[in-house]
């Protein structure tokens, strides 16, 4: 079965290898990151050899669940050094404001010489993956070396779940050996069963995400920081936050944004490329529309923008920028994306406004539909009718956002209970409870 997948993963590759080229050449990506991934890992990586923990985000939402995680995994485990490692490049931008890690690295090819090559180099007792990231050639390799695997944040979408179904005979026996699945909901802890994990080794401890994302008190003064300080928004102008677009996400915004200048001619409108790379094609967008357009890396500290339209070309600044936004439309969900992470703007107590694909979030969107917590819109043509409804009506903006700000609040406490269930796998510093874990179905 080994085999055959590693065929797989080679005739993958060589497919993939023209479209590859070209992002490195057109996009300057995976530009010297190469060497990481064939194993070939920074002099910084474990240069004792000593134990460690290794963690896997593969992108900016998995990396940013674990905001709470490393460092409460820091004071557990001051012995051990903790290495991250991330897929793309975004996440590892997104890694480096992380408190707790030792080092990053970009993670292998899931080949038996390259993560053979890596475990020699880090060492770990323990290898935790960040929501569905399962590498069968990694957990083998772990598996034959003794070192313990634990899944936390554990998602089945509904997207993945019947893909997974259609290879379960393999999955099972790869998730037959992960020490601990830790489920975000009932359903994916089902899910992961179904699948072949062992149901004595699956909890249902909640989603990190909720944890990672900090309270803000939205009643203090806006924080006059060096991100806000190119943001001088005049008291009550209304700010439009278009949060992760993807490519055909960005006109539907414009048009509706158009619209609702003719009404409110002092509106700003901040539009936020999930890839950085687009933000070019997108400010070349809004300038087509009419509108004046500036990238934020051009803004002047310590001055309102001028222009109607900012391109977010930087990276991290994001979650910072969410507290002065009026209304939030989410990207990656009027297309076919899967939609993005909904906890950062509730946690400012913004409303906020996603389309019909967000089978990534399916849980929490659900959630806060059904805590009339956010508005979901069924197309793009709805989209403008939902913003201009929000904007002219500050009642319902105020509820919208306090009922998802209270919903976060309601939601924290799964970084507890995943390290009441990594304790069971590593016993944790003397003086630290290791607590008590429950398997699913056994509450």
């Amino acid at each position: 079965m080994y085999f055959l997948y590693s065929l797989a993963i080679i005739g993958y590759a060589m497919l993939r290898a023209p479209w590859l080229l070209y992002d490195a050449v057109r996009h300057r990506k995976y530009i010297g990151t190469l060497g990481e991934r064939w194993g070939r890992l920074p002099a910084a990586i474990n240069p004792r050899g000593v134990p460690s923990i290794w963690i896997h985000a593969v992108s900016v939402g998995e990396v940013l669940a674990t905001g709470a995680l490393i460092p409460a995994l820091r004071d557990r485990y001051p012995d051990y050094p903790l290495w991250l490692s991330t897929t793309t490049q975004t996440g590892r931008a997104a890694a480096r404001g992380l408190d707790g890690v030792d080092g990053l690295f970009y993670f292998p090819f899931d080949l038996s010489p390259v993560v053979a090559r890596v475990l020699d180099r880090v060492q770990p007792q323990l290898f935790v993956m960040v929501d569905t990231e399962l590498w069968p050639t990694l957990l083998r390799h772990c598996g034959l070396r003794g070192v313990k695997t634990m899944l936390v944040n554990g998602r089945i979408s509904d997207r993945s779940y019947p893909r997974y179904r259609l290879v379960r005979p393999f999955f099972r026996h790869v998730l037959a050996g992960v020490d601990r699945c830790c489920a975000q909901s009932e359903e994916s802890g089902r899910r992961l069963i179904d699948l072949g994990a062992l149901p004595t080794r699956v909890t249902v401890t909640g989603n990190l995400k909720f944890d990672a994302v900090p309270l803000p008190d939205s009643r203090l003064p806006l924080v006059r920081d060096g991100v806000l300080r190119a943001f001088r928004i005049q008291t009550g102008q209304t700010v439009l936050m278009a949060a992760s677009t993807h490519a055909g996400e960005e006109t539907p915004v414009l048009e509706a944004f158009t619209r609702i200048r003719r009404v409110d001619p002092t509106a700003l409108l901040v539009i936020a490329p999930r890839h950085p790379e687009r933000c070019g094609e997108v400010t070349s967008l809004a300038a087509r529309f009419g509108l004046e357009t500036v990238r934020r890396s051009e803004l002047a500290v310590d001055g309102a923008p001028r222009a109607a339209v900012v391109v977010l070309d930087t990276v991290g600044e994001l979650a910072t920028l969410l507290q002065i936004a009026t209304v939030v439309f989410l990207g990656g969900s009027l297309v076919p994306a899967g939609g993005h992470n909904v906890l950062e703007p509730a946690a400012w107590g913004k409303p906020v406004v996603f389309g019909p694909h967000m089978e990534n979030f399916a849980e929490i969107a659900e959630l806060f539909l059904t805590n009339r917590a956010a508005c979901q819109i069924s197309s793009a043509d709805a989209l403008e009718p939902a913003l201009s409804t929000l904007l002219s009506d500050p009642v319902q903006r105020a509820a919208l956002g306090a009922a998802a700000r209270a919903l976060v609040g309601a939601h924290r406490g799964a970084t507890d209970r995943t390290l009441t269930a990594l304790a069971g796998l590593l016993p944790p510093a003397s003086g630290v409870p290791a607590g008590v874990v429950v398997p699913i179905g056994r509450a």
